[in-house]
């Protein structure tokens, strides 16, 4: 991880994991409640867990690529500057 990364207050991931245990049990309560077939029920829970497993892969994914981009423009700055640096000393 960078040395700039945001860090994230601890009320902010309470309220995060909270939230996310509140629709989690939410919407377990409304598939459980529903008046339909237990496959009915089966289908809405795996979509639901399917949502929140491709909403976390996507989040992680948007993630690597930024903090990819992040190291790649360092390193090119890095070459860039060597470059400089180099044709500095070659003037002298």
């Amino acid at each position: 991880m960078s040395n700039n990364a945001i860090k994230h207050s601890t009320s902010w991931i309470n309220f995060s994991m909270g939230s996310f245990a509140v629709a989690a049990a939410m919407m377990a309560g409304g598939i459980f409640f529903l008046e339909a077939s237990f496959a009915a029920k089966g289908f809405y829970a795996m979509s639901a867990l399917m949502l929140v497993h491709t909403s976390i892969s996507v989040t992680k994914t948007l993630r690597d690529n930024e903090e990819a981009a992040k190291f790649i423009n360092k390193v090119e700055e890095a070459k860039t500057e060597k470059l400089l640096m180099d044709i500095n000393n070659t003037e002298d």
